[in-house]
């Protein structure tokens, strides 16, 4: 039954597609919503003001006289998209979409069917299901493995067998850290051979504070975070204290309800303490405008909306931003709901236009001993400066006065709430004052709610009602992308009608109730993923996976994938020995490209020194106009706006950055000296210890006899050119060991550069 040739070319998608047209019934979420979503929403869905002919295709009752369910020969819709008349033939031409014959044959069975309708998977809440019955239940560990084993089961597809423990204890520690585990913790874990040291390596691992900087690296993400304003002038900003936050709410295993609570309204709650003060800085972590003329007015609806879209992206799952200046064209958000929820974000005691360098109020004063503060001194500390401040007669600007270091920003709330109106095509000079909105959520996600929250403090608590259809989901969906690369729903940034359908519904929806049944504990589910049988399998490749999941999107494998960004630096720090692990505090400069900033302002790029310069990378300082070249070549998202997914690339610059970049070769230097020093009297010796470091595992013969080759013609050249041999070992602030021979270190530092470029360094297997 297996269609090779479209299943090549259109992936994992046309999946669910392929076996409806075997099945005896049609789902219209999964095989329906998503053609009708593509093809014919922008004209024919929820936007009555692009509407065309007065035609909506979104609600069945609307639809019903186009479609004639049950008598396809009376069917306009059929004839519109089979029709040869240019002028009739939908979706029309100017689109540049077409109807494919797979996904006309769909229609043709849905309506034949009587033209059902449902609810769009994410916007009803998600329902604990049995798991299913499967075909090799001693496979099975868990739940997780009943789930991804029957939809293999249902494809006639077995799963791969188990990774080997070197390569199993490397993936975990780097999926769990970032960092890689040393040879002795390989080692160990490999000779341990009890039923529980699997177990106690993950438990180990979620203990560590590495485990929460690792968390908190994609969060820093999603929440925008900076170290300066953005837009042209990009001032330097203070925001370090909510990153500090941010590490120890994760390390302490804060559970998600309380994590959300607190970044959306922690200034609301109850007695607020300095930490939930602190914590709401998320709201506060958007771009600032601060450059002179600057109108005030527009600057604040800009960080309105900054907040409103964020909130869609990480706790709804939706492109919200559509509805700024139009109700949604494909999801049921209309234009007045928008600014409904641009209502619990409207109140900020905030200024347009923001100060030259520093935190623009509101912010709070931290104590010198943050972020390792008493109780009594979370509990003491209340908000800093809320001044409001107005423009001047003549039209000019009061500049509020800036926050230095040692205060972080965070949200409050005015003392009568600002007027919110329906910004027509979202311009902040064409209000319609005809209605004020007061503060409401899209009736689409209403739910089980009797009443619209009425602040941000209800809204962060109508998010974690149990059966809230998107908040779990979303949490629960990008700790799978985390842990496997691609979420089970790809889209993670758009649950909305024009993502892609979950690849496992039933198991999204059973992670989801777990998560809220069990008390918002994500490490636990966390914990649970990487124990199952589905994460321990090999990553190795399968032929017969190769047309049938190219995308591996049913998990017969494990996936195979290069490490983020972050982490491919860090690994290089730590098995060459100079990785700095102090947590927290102000954000450092590593080595950056000489005048890197010379190209946006005046502003010199003031390198740090020492051990700061070793310290893992999400303390790396951050400037919005010109990231970190060494993070963006490696597809970091650039943090001017909340991102929870980013392409991956493969480009010559990456290899060039693992090369030539000033980290990469000083940390390579280091390597050699570990190999040198350690490894053994014998150059084989030394290869195999820093393959060891590197990897994980041994070198293979043929790989350590080409090795030991290459480091004979390095050591020939650098021997008759000790010059070079100089230069490469000036290269980096940390000195070399004086006791080496520069020629023999110049040599191994070249073995070692080629160790930490090998291809199962830099991906994780």
């Amino acid at each position: 039954m297996r269609a090779g040739a479209s299943i090549v070319t259109l992936g994992f998608v046309i999946l669910a597609s392929a076996r409806a047209s075997v099945a005896s019934d049609i789902d219209f979420a999964h095989d329906i919503a998503p053609i009708l979503a593509e093809k014919c929403y922008a004209c024919h869905g929820p936007d009555d003001k692009t509407r065309k002919a007065r035609l909506r295709l979104d609600r069945r009752e609307d639809a019903l006289d186009v479609l004639s369910p049950n008598d396809l020969g009376e069917s306009e819709l059929l004839a519109r998209l089979k029709s040869d008349d240019p002028d009739e033939r939908m979706p029309p031409a100017s689109t540049k979409k077409e109807v494919t014959a797979r996904e006309l044959d769909l229609l043709k069975r849905w309506l034949r069917n009587g033209a059902r309708y449902a609810e769009h998977w994410a916007f009803a809440s998600p329902r604990r299901v049995s798991p299913p019955k499967t075909s090799n239940d001693e496979w099975c560990r868990g739940e997780i493995d009943r789930f991804v084993l029957a939809r293999l089961d249902s494809s006639s597809i077995v799963p791969s067998a188990p990774a080997d423990r070197r390569t199993l204890v490397r993936r975990v520690t780097l999926d769990l850290t970032g960092l890689p585990p040393t040879p002795e913790e390989v080692e160990r874990f490999a000779e341990d051979d009890s039923a529980d040291a699997y177990e106690k390596l993950v438990d180990r691992l979620l203990s560590t504070t590495a485990h929460a900087e690792h968390v908190a690296s994609p969060w820093l993400d999603a929440s925008r975070y900076a170290d300066t304003d953005g837009y042209q002038n990009d001032r330097y900003r203070y925001q370090s204290a909510w990153r500090d936050w941010l590490i120890l709410a994760i390390a302490s295993a804060k559970p998600y309800d309380e994590f959300v609570t607190e970044q959306l309204a922690g200034d609301m709650l109850p007695n607020a303490t300095l930490r939930q003060q602190v914590a709401s800085g998320f709201g506060r972590n958007h771009r600032i405008n601060s450059e002179a003329g600057s109108i005030p007015d527009e600057w604040h609806v800009e960080y309105v909306v900054d907040r409103v879209d964020t909130f869609g992206t990480v706790f709804l799952g939706l492109t919200v931003g559509c509805g700024r200046c139009h109700t949604h064209k494909y999801d049921p958000i209309s234009h007045e709901e928008y600014y409904r929820l641009f209502a619990y974000f409207n109140n900020v005691p905030e200024w347009g236009v923001g100060p030259n360098n520093g935190n623009s109020p509101p912010f709070v004063t931290l104590p010198e001993s943050w972020p390792l503060i008493s109780d009594e001194e979370d509990r003491a500390i209340g908000v800093g400066p809320l001044e409001f401040q107005k423009p001047q007669n003549g039209g000019g600007v009061i500049r509020p006065k800036p926050g230095k270091p040692g205060t972080v920003m965070v949200m409050a709330e005015l003392p009568e709430p600002r007027p919110t109106f329906r910004l027509e095509r979202g311009q902040y000079r064409s209000p319609d004052k005809s209605k004020r909105l007061s503060p409401g959520v899209p009736t689409s996600l209403a739910g089980f709610s009797q009443t619209s929250p009425r602040d941000r403090l209800e809204l962060a608590r109508w998010l974690l009602e149990p059966g809230h259809p998107l908040t779990a989901r979303g949490a629960v969906n990008r700790l799978w992308q985390r842990l496997f690369g691609t979420g089970l729903v790809k889209t993670s940034d758009n649950f909305g009608t024009r993502g892609e359908t979950p690849s496992h519904p039933e198991l999204l929806d059973w992670l989801s109730v777990e998560l809220v049944e069990n008390g918002w504990d994500l490490v636990a589910l966390e914990k649970a993923i990487v124990l199952s049988e589905t994460y321990r399998q090999s990553s190795k490749a399968r032929p017969d996976l190769d047309q049938w999941d190219p995308e591996n999107r049913l998990l017969a494998r494990s996936p195979r994938r290069r490490l983020p960004a972050f982490a491919l630096r860090d690994q290089a720090l730590a098995v060459s020995g100079l990785l700095e692990t102090a947590v927290g505090g102000p954000s450092t400069k590593p080595y950056m490209p000489p005048r890197i900033w010379r190209a946006i302002s005046n502003n010199t790029y003031k390198q740090d020194s020492g051990d700061k310069l070793y310290r893992r990378s999400l303390y790396t300082y951050w400037r919005r106009t010109i990231p970190p070249p060494t993070m963006v070549n490696f597809n970091a998202a650039l943090r001017e706006v909340c991102s929870v997914r980013t392409e991956k690339t493969n480009t010559p610059l990456q290899a060039l950055t693992v090369l030539n970049n000033v980290v990469f070769v000083e940390t390579a230097r280091f390597l050699a000296e570990r190999m040198i020093r350690d490894g053994g009297e014998t150059i084989g010796d030394r290869i195999h210890h820093g393959a060891r470091l590197a990897t994980g595992r041994a070198p293979e013969s043929k790989r350590q006899k080409l090795l030991g080759q290459a480091h004979a013609i390095f050591l020939k050249h650098y021997r008759e050119h000790p010059d070079d041999a100089k230069k490469l070992l000036a290269v980096g602030e940390k000195k070399r060991d004086p006791s080496l021979d520069p020629v023999e270190l110049a040599a191994m530092t070249m073995v070692a550069s080629t160790l930490l470029n090998l291809d199962e360094t830099i991906t994780q297997e």
